[in-house]
């Protein structure tokens, strides 16, 4: 509901395709953290103070002035290495599931000659073919919410609230602004910061660990696919915003449709719906020779998912495509004949 809400308020608020999510390399650090100091409300208590950090942020001048000193190039490489693994997922899970995700392989291809638009939505609609819905029990479709009176604990704060801040501020709200100035949207963070702070704290007492900017779907929401004009895709952003209202009460069904569809099947509709922006994406990092390196080596970085010290790919995958822009600079410089 507040990543909705959000997609909502800041895409009609800046005319952009805003869209928000929650922190995906923040639940794979929660995956592997463990029981947290304090149990569960320990857990509630950092996620609160993890949002108060992301809001704090958003009073940085100098940390939008950072991000949109990224150069273009790379941060489309990033996104295009990002979007690599996932578009790459199908064809890696097909062996396992050959029949079911070769019938959205097919139906997004058949589809694509006549109707390109509906492309996506065809392959969505193949997840019944295998009967996934009908094995979803009807007690499983009802959503529950619990409230949880947070509790602070030193030990948590160190375990969850610090390690979840960095990974999300680097992961997703960082590489969140490079993929929309890639398209040419210069959103900023101060607004979108305080948002997603603000939201992360309302969120934490029903479990929610982090909301913040999102790179991927914003990716798919600010690229053509959306729309042609480029002032006309922050629609697209409204209408993330709506779904993610739409499935707010319908979210234990979601999950449960999930849980019992076969491995790999949801995955290979997400790709589908990425090939034409990692295709994008690629072009536009490669394109200009001077940056040709540099945005490959980015490619390759956030396209490999290593981690190091807790911060994702993504991160990492534009520091390394600026040191081989230093390195070049340098090189170019000591070539040059001196007056």
């Amino acid at each position: 509901m507040t990543m909705g809400l959000g997609c909502i308020v800041c895409s009609l608020r800046t005319r952009m395709p805003v869209t928000m999510a929650w922190s995906t390399p923040g639940a794979a650090l929660l995956a592997t953290t463990g029981a947290a100091a304090g149990g569960f409300a320990g857990a509630v208590g950092a996620f609160a103070v993890c949002g108060v950090l992301l809001a704090l942020c958003g009073a940085v001048p100098w940390l939008e002035k950072l991000v949109e000193r990224i150069p273009a190039a790379l941060a489309s490489a990033m996104l295009a290495g990002i979007l690599l693994t996932i578009c790459a997922k199908p064809f890696i899970d097909l062996p396992r599931a050959p029949w079911q995700i070769g019938c959205v392989l097919l139906a997004w291809l058949i589809t694509t000659a006549f109707a390109r638009r509906w492309a996506v939505l065809a392959a969505l609609v193949v997840i019944g073919v295998d009967g996934a819905f009908s094995r979803t029990g009807a007690t499983t479709l009802a959503p529950h919410l619990e409230f949880v009176t947070p509790h602070l604990d030193a030990t948590a704060m160190v375990a969850i609230a610090l390690p979840l801040f960095l990974v999300t501020m680097t992961s997703q709200n960082l590489p969140g602004v490079a993929v929309l100035a890639s398209f040419g949207y210069r959103l900023g963070l101060r607004k979108p910061l305080l948002y997603t702070g603000a939201a992360g704290v309302a969120g934490s007492v029903a479990g929610a660990h982090a909301i913040n900017l999102a790179a991927i779907s914003a990716a798919l929401a600010a690229g053509p696919e959306a729309h042609p004009h480029r002032d006309r895709r922050w629609i697209a952003g409204v209408a993330c915003g709506v779904v993610y209202v739409a499935l707010a009460p319908a979210s234990a069904a979601v999950v449960a449709v999930a849980l019992v569809a076969p491995q790999g099947l949801l995955a290979a509709v997400a790709a589908v719906a990425l090939f034409g922006t990692f295709a994008a994406a690629a072009a536009s990092a490669l394109e200009p020779v001077a940056t040709r390196e540099a945005a490959a080596v980015t490619l390759v970085v956030a396209g490999s998912g290593v981690t190091l010290g807790g911060v994702g790919s993504a991160f990492w995958s534009v520091v390394a495509g600026l040191l081989v822009l230093g390195v070049g600079a340098v090189a170019r410089r000591r070539a040059t004949p001196k007056q």
